[in-house]
């Protein structure tokens, strides 16, 4: 039963089984539930949230990548709905912030520049969810730059 449970959530819900680019297919679906809900949360109730899922993904993804005996499945991508959530934190819901909150997220999680890659090297469900974390933080400090500039 945890193992299912674990294989359910870590591939966020069965997204993780699209045929085509499951991770960007996970971010447009965080982004789609940001646009439409998630921006209403208050700042402490989301990051509570993305809290809770950082340490739960890191069980199931770690459950999860063992019994397939690989260290990070593609199936696995509970690691780019927190890193997405991440980039588009406290944003305004607008079609252009949600796009480039979208663009900058998979371009740096899928070029993994400096500290990502590195991130990277950690153990079983660390490793998986902390590159995404970064890559989410990159994204929303460009993003938020901007906005200031």
């Amino acid at each position: 039963m945890i193992k299912l449970i674990a294989k359910i959530y870590a591939t966020f819900f069965g997204v993780g089984y699209f045929p085509i680019a499951p991770g960007t297919a996970a971010s447009f679906i965080v982004v789609i539930l940001y646009k439409f809900f998630l921006y209403k949360l208050s700042w402490p109730l989301y990051l509570a949230a993305a809290l809770v899922i950082y340490i739960t993904g890191v069980v199931a993804s770690s459950r999860y990548s063992s019994d397939l005996k690989i260290e990070d499945p593609r199936t696995v991508v509970i690691d780019e709905v927190l890193g997405q959530l991440l980039a588009v934190f406290l944003l305004e819901p607008t079609w252009a912030l949600m796009i480039a909150g979208f663009l900058l997220f998979r371009f740096f999680d899928v070029l993994k520049p400096f500290l990502i890659k590195k991130a990277e090297k950690f153990s079983q469900g660390w490793g998986i969810m902390l590159d995404d974390i970064v890559a989410g933080l990159y994204a929303a400090i460009i993003i938020n730059l901007y906005l200031l500039i």
